[in-house]
């Protein structure tokens, strides 16, 4: 009985191996299932391969036909990108027009907004350099005030005569109106309280008069006024049509009594009234507080006699209405797209139409729908997507042409160019897929018997 029972016991154990034995065996089969997924997916991008190279062949087969197909892609992708472009180089440009005035600023004007474009020297005489001096000092968040007097009048110098805006000023309109001196000095309160006669001339206006010649201490006379050069600015540029280059400036009090001969009986009269603010944030509220001053000192109970503009607002509205025009020029450009689009769509159903021996005969050979389906809509994304580069390339060259020749500095925006292209690109997609399912349709027999 033991030997029996120690023979079960090991005929027993002896078995617990060979079953465990088989355990691997059944796990090795696992790698062998997981490894035909590789095999799929290299026939997948091999077909992918093989579709692009006959795709790329077929076009190249036809150029004339292929290259007059991708000129609606081109044009559309082209005015897109420029568009874009330039739309961002017009709110640069207004943007650097304010920001050369000061964000920080508001503009008085004399009369209302309905008058507001009479001429300088017809308008209303409802402004006075007191009214600035109260602002100035009355205002808490006003930093500064400039009182000017404005009037277009002809410079001589010798032989030369130029056309030029003369302001007639104070000595705060220099760090007001954000000047820079490049010779000589500015205004002094000396300057305005005695009348002297003397001027500040713009680059410009230097250059044209002097040429090389130091114009510090030159006379000259500004209608039939004679001044004595005492400064010349630094470089200021041109600001919504205004050349501050070809400008001059003399003392208020000198442009009010010897130029324009301007007279009012509440003061010495001016045109307009620059205020700086210390701080942007603080902008709505001063204009509130000058606005009521104003109305005060000039007891008005009904319609203003003047007009405020607040710069940050004049910014903001300018960029608006560049920022519409860009989004409306970029949505007619974008039409173009749309056209280029249709006219792949109309080659691919006459490739359709003319290689109807060759899908019957593919198809007869074991191509599947998917594969023509493919191939031709690989064909119809090859026509927009190269319509698209080129068409990137013809609007950066155009974009960099208008930064050369034009004031704009427009920006080449490279999700603009993403964007265009992934939309050709999209709008070749689109179009291919209606010629494209056609082909696939095609019977086999019926398509061999009709070629």
């Amino acid at each position: 009985m033991t030997v029996d029972l120690g023979q079960l016991t090991v005929i027993t154990n002896y078995q617990l191996p060979i079953t465990n034995y088989q355990l691997p065996i059944t796990n090795y089969q696992l790698p062998i299932t997981n490894y035909q997924l590789p095999i799929t997916n290299y026939q997948t991008i091999m077909n992918f391969i093989e579709s692009f190279k006959m795709a790329g062949q077929t076009l190249l087969a036809n150029k004339t036909r292929s290259s007059l197909t991708m000129i609606g892609m081109i044009v559309g992708n082209a005015s897109v990108i420029a568009m874009i472009g330039i739309g961002e180089g017009a709110q640069n440009f207004v943007g650097g027009q304010v920001k050369s005035l000061g964000t920080n600023v508001l503009i008085v004007r004399a009369g209302v907004p309905n008058a507001s474009r009479s001429s300088i020297r017809n308008a209303p005489q409802t402004l006075i350099v007191e009214d600035g001096k109260a602002i100035a000092s009355q205002v808490p968040s006003v930093q500064g005030v400039s009182a000017e007097l404005n009037s277009s009048e002809l410079v001589r110098y010798g032989n030369k005569n130029v056309s030029s805006l003369i302001f007639g000023t104070i000595p705060e309109f220099l760090t007001v109106r954000n000047f820079e001196m490049a010779k000589g000095r500015f205004l002094t309160e000396l300057d305005v309280r005695q009348n002297n006669q003397v001027v500040i001339l713009g680059s410009e206006l230097a250059e044209k008069l002097f040429a090389n010649t130091n114009p510090l201490g030159e006379q000259v006379r500004v209608k039939n006024v004679s001044m004595k050069v005492i400064g010349v600015f630094a470089e200021k540029g041109t600001s919504f049509g205004t050349n501050y280059d070809n400008s001059a400036v003399v003392p208020i009090a000198t442009m009010a009594n010897r130029i324009v001969g301007r007279k009012s009986p509440y003061g010495l009269a001016v045109t307009s009234l620059f205020i700086s603010i210390q701080d942007e944030s603080k902008m709505d509220a001063a204009q509130f507080q000058v606005e009521n001053l104003l109305r005060l000192r000039h007891k008005i109970t009904t319609e203003d006699d003047f007009t405020v503009r607040n710069q940050k607002d004049l910014m903001a509205t300018m960029g608006s209405i560049s920022g519409a025009l860009t989004l409306m020029l970029t949505a007619v450009a974008s039409i173009s797209l749309l056209v280029g689009g249709i006219g792949i769509m109309n080659i691919m159903l006459v490739s359709v139409s003319e290689r109807t021996q060759e899908i019957g005969l593919r198809k007869a050979i074991g191509a599947s729908q998917h594969d023509i389906l493919f191939q031709f809509i690989i064909e119809a994304v090859i026509l927009s997507a190269a319509g698209g580069i080129v068409g990137t390339c013809v609007g950066v060259g155009g974009i960099l042409l208008v930064g050369n020749f034009t004031p704009l500095q427009a920006g080449i925006s490279p999700v603009a160019i993403a964007l265009a292209v992934s939309v050709s690109g999209g709008v070749g997609l689109f179009f291919g897929v209606i010629p494209a399912r056609q082909a696939a349709k095609l019977d086999p027999i019926a398509a061999l018997r009709s070629a």
